[in-house]
């Protein structure tokens, strides 16, 4: 790699790391006869940055030129930062020479706006066909695209890569005209529409013709900022819940918002980035996608925003003391979901067990279930009696919060030493 090559990596993998909507999961590309790599369907985990990150994919900016001037953005134009840009042939070689090298197995490719969204995505729409095409690569590959860009174009890229992603970022449109005065969710929303018909299509047409081409048969995914505007946590878990009533949608990042851009008086002062808000609320994702919760029972006109100091299941379970305690030996498998403690494969296999006798406290906790938040919500054979003082949820709160918040407090501590 020659000197100016790396000079250009440097600068556009910097600019390049403040997009965490970049995870490799939900697809299977097999091996082609001539063809080098494969993406499978698990996900993939391959090296580790010195902080013990996980960077399985190759994730690069095309160019950090932008037009536009967001105000939470690195790259927007009014900032005075090295600019630099890969040629598509550059950035495919480069990505084939690091999957030799077994650095990488696969692509996470994003950029700044060139000239226009159209053109922007026509040069990364080059680099993904001759990554396949010429170079014959045959590995997971994430395209960013870009909003604004045209149906034909999202059409074309849609067939060479596994997921496709368009950034929200801000979680209201108000806000967003705020902070990027030339975006708006429209130009966002229509490229979504975009390769969500894509993908309906190629499905309807895979089930007459097995040999019919996929089109980003990852789904899609998005990002958004958290903390850069005063939106609370019902509005941005609304929105998420919206979000995954779509066919094609499979994930929202959260991403607690850094201030690159300190002089900047349209955004909060922060001394660090909200990274335990953030996890609440991919906690809360993980609730609405996995445990059958709708984004009002977890917030709430009452409860807009998620509490810190513990998780959101055992917030839920807090405020509605009357569903419980669940008796694990005749509940349905719906209420065992919402007992804190009961993960989806205890409460699998609670239920799969039952059937062959009643099962007491040792044999949950064989199974996973983390009996110290647990016990206060179910009832069972060997658990012992509590006073109705002990079950109240002022009670249970201080029991299990203490834990709770010695680990929020070692987040904390992290995005201060990482703000160092």
């Amino acid at each position: 790699m020659n000197e100016k090559t790396l000079d250009k990596l440097k600068i556009l993998a910097d600019a390049a790391k403040y997009d965490v909507s970049c995870a490799s999961s939900g697809t299977s590309r097999g091996s082609v006869k001539n063809g080098i790599g494969t993406a499978a369907g698990w996900g993939i985990c391959h090296s580790f940055t010195p902080d013990g990150r996980c960077i399985s994919l190759f994730k690069i900016l095309l160019t950090n030129h932008c037009i536009y001037d967001c105000a939470y953005c690195s790259n927007r134009r009014s900032n005075d930062v090295v600019r630099s840009a890969f040629t598509a042939e550059e950035l495919a070689e480069l990505t084939i020479e690091f999957y030799r090298r077994n650095y990488i197995e696969g692509l996470f490719l994003s950029s700044g706006v060139m000239r226009n969204p159209d053109y922007t995505m026509e040069q990364m729409l080059r680099v993904v066909r001759l990554l396949r095409e010429t170079h014959r690569f045959n590995g997971y590959i994430h395209m960013k695209s870009i909003p604004g860009a045209s149906r034909e174009l999202i059409a074309r890229a849609g067939t060479y890569v596994d997921r496709m992603s368009v950034n929200l970022e801000i979680p209201s449109e108000q806000n967003l005209k705020l902070l990027a005065p030339e975006k708006d969710y429209e130009s966002v929303f229509a490229p979504m529409r975009f390769i969500q018909q894509g993908m309906l299509e190629s499905a309807e047409d895979r089930r007459k013709f097995r040999s019919a081409p996929k089109f980003v048969p990852a789904g899609q995914s998005t990002q958004v900022i958290i903390g850069a505007t005063p939106d609370s946590d019902k509005q941005i878990l609304t929105l998420a819940s919206a979000l995954y009533k779509r066919p094609s949608f499979k994930r929202v990042y959260y991403s607690g918002y850094i201030p690159v851009n300190k002089n900047d008086n349209r955004l909060p002062i922060i001394a660090t980035p909200p990274l335990v808000r953030e996890n609440r609320l991919y906690q809360a994702d993980w609730l609405m996608r996995f445990y059958q919760f709708k984004a009002s029972e977890i917030v709430d006109d009452a409860h807009p925003d998620l509490e810190l100091d513990i998780d959101p299941k055992m917030g839920w379970a807090l405020r509605n003391p009357a569903f419980f305690p669940v008796d694990i030996n005749t509940a349905p498998y719906e209420m065992i979901l919402r007992v804190p403690g009961i993960g989806v494969k205890s409460a699998k296999l609670i239920v799969a067990s039952r059937r062959y006798g009643r099962l007491n406290s040792v044999q949950l906790k064989k199974m996973g279930v983390v009996m110290k938040r647990a016990q206060y919500f179910i009832v069972c054979r060997e658990l012992p009696m509590r006073t109705v003082n002990e079950l109240t949820p002022q009670y249970v709160r201080r029991q299990v919060s203490q834990k709770q918040k010695k680990q929020a407090a070692d987040l904390l501590q992290y995005s201060i030493n990482w703000g160092e």
